[in-house]
């Protein structure tokens, strides 16, 4: 055995700070078992996401001292994305169109997942560009141009139409029926360059948390277990999970300002008789 005095001089280590006891802080057990529960729930949630959710429950705590509880509990931080370049001209300029307003463009696009039994599932995913919410995930064992057009007759009347719909190329996407029954409904299609998913980031990266946050979580076992879990996920992500490029606020509902008078509005009687041919 040797003396404090002596362990700490050969160690080079003050003896104040062997002797320092830190102060319990009130609520630090409850905050801790929050921050593990939400971050067990959200497996792929950082603790700038956590500390938004801790705001939302009322706890009034800063990113600081959660990323101290974060590292003090070993929970470990989601690997960074790598950054995607854009498609631009020679002079520079990107010509991809830029949402501006809510219902200013809409993008969709396909999932592909498997059952438990190994049957194929295909999602249909539908996102407004400019607010992030999702308006529809489709789950079905096959999707034909005919789904996604009874997907979007449903979307439109129920929430308008917009000015423009941006996908790639898919022959579900290219098909005749469909892009004569947009214009028919005045919608303008945006068709990205073959090759270049970068073009259609906004769905790409929903697409990409809804795989990672889900799909890579969960076994489904039947069609319809994955619908229920697929529909809870989106809802969740619309009104809960904090959107990082919103301020750390969900996409939806009242997250941005209503439209412009340019944007999407209900559909008239007339409109709705073009629905269908």
């Amino acid at each position: 055995m040797v003396s404090e005095r002596r362990a700490c001089r050969v160690l080079g280590q003050p003896r104040s700070t062997q002797r320092y006891r830190t102060n319990a802080v009130e609520g630090e057990e409850a905050l801790t078992a929050r921050v593990v529960a939400l971050a067990s729930r959200y497996g792929r949630y950082g603790y700038r996401r956590i500390t938004a959710l801790l705001w939302q429950e009322g706890w009034r705590v800063n990113h600081k001292r959660v990323e101290r509880i974060w590292r003090q509990e070993g929970l470990k931080v989601p690997a960074r994305q790598p950054k995607r370049s854009r498609l631009w001209h020679n002079d520079g300029s990107c010509f991809r169109l830029r949402p501006g307003y809510r219902d200013h463009v809409w993008s969709y696009d396909f999932v592909a997942e498997r059952t438990k039994d190994g049957r194929p599932l295909k999602l249909l995913t539908i996102i407004d560009e400019y607010t992030r919410e999702c308006l529809a995930i489709r789950v079905a064992r096959s999707i034909r141009s005919e789904d996604v057009l009874e997907t979007l007759a449903e979307l439109f009347v129920h929430r308008g139409t917009p000015d423009n719909i941006r996908s790639d190329n898919g022959p579900e996407f290219t098909a005749r029926a469909v892009r004569e029954w947009l214009g028919r409904v005045d919608v303008r299609t945006l068709f990205i360059e073959p090759g270049s998913p970068w073009e259609n980031g906004y769905v790409e990266s929903f697409n990409g948390k809804l795989r990672d946050e889900l799909l890579n979580r969960e076994v489904f076992y039947t069609l319809t277990e994955a619908e229920v879990l697929i529909a809870r996920w989106r809802h969740e992500y619309n009104t809960r999970r904090p959107h990082s490029s919103l301020g750390y606020r969900p996409p939806a509902p009242e997250t941005i300002a209503a439209a412009p008078p340019s944007g999407g509005c209900p559909l008239s009687p007339l409109w709705r008789s073009l629905l269908w041919p």
